[in-house]
């Protein structure tokens, strides 16, 4: 078993990477929860019928009451209206701050399930079992919990710390190519923004193919990065922003298709490649490195551009959570492997976005 273990005071957790471990979910769960009576298992439609029974029998075994709450997939589902039914489901299984969350799924019923458990009772106990590449290497590790508002996503959230983080590699292969590839765009950005060898190993490895053999290997890496980023700025006010490199513009992204065109990791993946142009505009990001990086999110079926209108560009960056009045931080990369934050006028990135590509 692969252990990391996130090192923040008097919140300390560890992250654990090993083949067949949903079935050691109960008494790994009961190591960091002895007293808990009752969890939450908050899951989706499409996982629940994958992976729920079995992760409820291993928690019954433990000794838990395991009660099973399941959301319709898809980012509609990470939404106030589907927060209060969470908060109702707690209530009536009289869930106590001495119990649990556990959320089983990807990305958007950690996020949901998490800020759930943060906010109930003033908060309860939450444990990650992600089941998606993307959520295994990014957004189950760090604390960041949320829901989308009409204005934008994660607008409404919280830091709040999982116990402990399960990470299951063999519940990847019941993932589409395409949910693979949403997750590659985390993997590829790690890469990007702090750790050019591992860059140049998944350039050498262009397939799902050829990267699933060593999954676990990418899953330590990626997790690696973020806990070390992490443990350094939890509050996201400094080096943790180098995370959302793409993010910015894959916000727009987002938006221009109504949250239903286009998938996150797409999104990123598009905002990685803009944020290379616009670095090499304004002289920080070397020329011909948004080509490098494109070439390689190409080879997993992602996009490396999508249409915007300027109205999308400016909300998304309106809404940027790390803007300052008038200012916004742009994550840009000044080499392979290391990102840096540029501190920018929002109307010249703007005015950056609006000129034709060289």
């Amino acid at each position: 078993m692969k252990t990391l273990t996130v090192d923040l005071p008097g919140r300390e957790y560890d992250i654990l990477i090993e083949r067949g471990l949903l079935n050691r979910a109960g008494e790994l769960c009961r190591a960091v929860l002895p007293g808990a009576a009752r969890l939450a298992v908050v899951t989706d439609s499409t996982v629940g019928p994958l992976y729920g029974e079995r992760l409820c029998a291993s928690l019954t075994a433990a000794g838990f009451d395991a009660r099973p709450i399941s959301i319709p997939a898809g980012e509609k589902s990470k939404s106030v209206r589907m927060l209060e039914s969470l908060y109702d489901a707690f209530m009536d299984m009289q869930l106590t701050r001495t119990d649990g969350v556990v959320a089983l799924g990807g990305g958007v019923v950690g996020d949901l399930a998490g800020f759930a458990a943060a906010t109930i009772l003033r908060g309860v106990p939450f444990i990650q079992i992600p089941t998606t590449l993307l959520a295994q290497v990014d957004s189950s590790v760090g604390g960041k919990v949320a829901v989308d508002l009409k204005a934008g996503k994660n607008l409404a959230g919280a830091f709040w710390q999982p116990r402990l983080v399960l990470m299951d590699p063999a519940v990847l292969g019941t993932l589409d190519d395409a949910a693979f590839a949403d997750g590659m765009a985390e993997v590829i950005k790690y890469g990007c923004i702090r750790d050019v060898s591992f860059l140049s190993w998944l350039e050498q490895r262009p397939s799902r193919h050829e990267i699933t053999p060593d999954i676990e290997h990418v899953l330590y890496t990626c997790c690696d990065i973020k806990r070390s980023v992490v443990v350094e700025d939890e509050r996201d006010t400094g080096l943790r922003m180098l995370l959302n490199f793409g993010h910015t513009l894959g916000h727009a992204y987002e938006l221009a298709g109504n949250y239903e065109l286009w998938t996150h990791g797409q999104a990123v993946a598009a905002g990685m490649v803009k944020a290379g142009e616009l670095g090499v505009k304004l002289g920080i990001t070397p020329p011909g490195l948004p080509e490098r990086i494109g070439t390689l999110l190409a080879c997993f079926g992602l996009p490396i551009e999508i249409p915007c209108t300027p109205e999308d560009y400016s909300a998304a960056i309106g809404l940027d959570k790390k803007g300052d009045g008038d200012m916004i931080s742009l994550i840009l990369l000044n080499e392979p492997g290391r990102a840096i934050p540029l501190r920018v006028e929002k109307s010249r990135v703007l005015g950056l976005l609006s000129e034709p590509a060289d």
